[in-house]
């Protein structure tokens, strides 16, 4: 059977910004056959996603991470339908998803590495800092944000400082850098950064995660801010229950959902090139079929 992936092609460099060509499509032979205690399954949908930047380099500077090789199929997270079962706990027509996906328009995976898919927590304030005057405008009038800052226009720390007079407890941080710097600066005593994401530092090459400047770290001493970070990963046990609880929140109307989806596997370079320059809106999804239907 001939189908289509997606392979590393080249390396940005560590301080070098990735583009589309780094990526290439090319055709491959899937085996007719699948082996006891595998599944064949039709793609559905991929992700990108900031950490993946990491991957491009030889050297992914964590160890929970491997980095991509030239010319090998690239993976990360996906979700497709169960064309062909030979594992107890799948059967044909069955909705899939894993963190390891090979960007490919159809995958034989060992059934092992696969799972089923199946003002919220007390904030009293939330504000949210983002790129463009479209994307703070979500935050504010459908996602439910407090307010929003456009750190591309006027002085971050002025605004930080009005919608956050009392200071900031909590920190989502994804981003790094001066942003960061600048929130830190700002918060209180005793209060908790989460650490997920630093995308302003993943083109350079610098230590994970990239360490604070003398200044800011002896404000996170002083006032005890514990910075701590969020390996999604480690809480493999927490995935159906916190889906079950997403779900239920996005039913109940109480969570939103925005995602920017690009068509077709060939597309996969363009839409991280622009996941990369914040040209998503929410999540950044390339659909690779859209027939569920078997």
């Amino acid at each position: 059977m001939i189908i289509q992936r997606v392979v590393l092609n080249s390396r940005p460099g560590k301080n070098g910004n990735p583009v589309a060509e780094n990526f290439r499509i090319e055709e491959v032979n899937l085996p007719n056959n699948i082996n006891e205690g595998q599944v064949q399954v039709r793609t559905l949908y991929l992700s990108v996603d900031p950490y993946m930047r990491c991957r491009m380099n030889e050297d992914t500077g964590s160890d929970y991470i491997t980095p991509w090789q030239l010319s090998q199929v690239v993976d990360g997270g996906g979700i497709g339908i169960v064309e062909e079962s030979k594992h107890v706990h799948f059967t044909k027509g069955d909705f899939v998803t894993s963190f390891y996906w090979p960007w490919q328009t159809k995958v034989i995976l060992n059934g092992s590495s696969l799972e089923k898919i199946g003002h919220l927590m007390g904030c009293s304030r939330v504000v949210g800092i983002c790129g463009t005057q479209e994307k703070c405008h979500l935050l504010t009038s459908e996602l439910g944000f407090d307010a929003a800052i456009n750190y591309k226009k006027g002085n971050v720390a002025e605004q930080l400082r009005e919608f956050c007079p009392a200071g900031v407890d909590v920190y989502f941080d994804n981003v790094g850098g001066d942003i960061s710097d600048t929130v830190i600066s700002q918060m209180n005593q005793n209060s908790h950064i989460i650490l997920c994401g630093q995308i302003s530092q993943y083109n350079k090459d610098v230590p994970y995660p990239p360490p604070l400047p003398p200044a800011v770290e002896a404000i996170q001493k002083e006032r005890n801010i514990t910075r701590e970070r969020f390996l999604v990963l480690n809480y493999k046990d927490k995935f159906e229950s916190g889906i079950l609880q997403l779900s239920q929140w996005f039913k109940e109307g109480k969570l939103k959902i925005k995602q920017t989806v690009v068509n077709g596997l060939e597309n996969m370079g363009v839409a991280f090139q622009s996941m990369m320059t914040g040209g998503n809106i929410g999540k950044q999804i390339v659909c690779i079929s859209e027939e569920t239907s078997l």
